[in-house]
C-alpha cells in the first residue's frame, strides 16, 4: 500500500480515517472535538448512506469513542478496529444497526 504525505491526506470535516466496506457503506474515524482543543476526541461510525443521494445529511451513531492527547493517538486507537470487517459488523450487531 502506498503512503501519501499527511497533507494530502487531510479530509474535510473532521475525517482522520475513511474507508469503504465492500457491500457499500463507510467506515469513519472522525474527530468530535474543535480543532486545536485537547483532549481530542473522535468516534467511529458507519454511514450507511455513502454513495447514495442522501451521503452526508445527518451523522451516523458512534460505534467507539477515544480520546487522547493528540489526534494520531486518537487514530491509533480506533483505526484497528476500524480496518476489520468483523468488528464493524459484531459493533454494528451489539447496537442494534444491523
Amino acid at each position: 500500500m502506498r503512503q501519501r504525505p499527511a497533507a494530502a491526506f487531510r479530509m474535510p470535516d473532521g475525517v482522520l480515517f475513511e474507508r469503504m466496506l465492500p457491500h457499500g457503506p463507510a467506515v469513519r474515524v472522525r474527530r468530535t472535538s474543535a480543532q486545536g482543543v485537547s483532549p481530542v476526541t473522535a468516534v467511529l461510525e458507519v454511514d450507511r448512506r455513502a454513495g447514495t443521494p442522501r451521503e452526508g445529511i445527518g451523522t451516523p451513531p458512534p460505534l467507539m469513542h477515544s480520546e487522547a492527547a493528540t489526534e494520531a493517538e486518537a487514530l491509533a486507537m480506533l483505526e484497528p478496529h476500524a480496518r476489520d470487517d468483523r468488528m464493524i459488523v459484531q459493533l454494528l450487531r451489539e447496537r442494534g444497526l444491523r
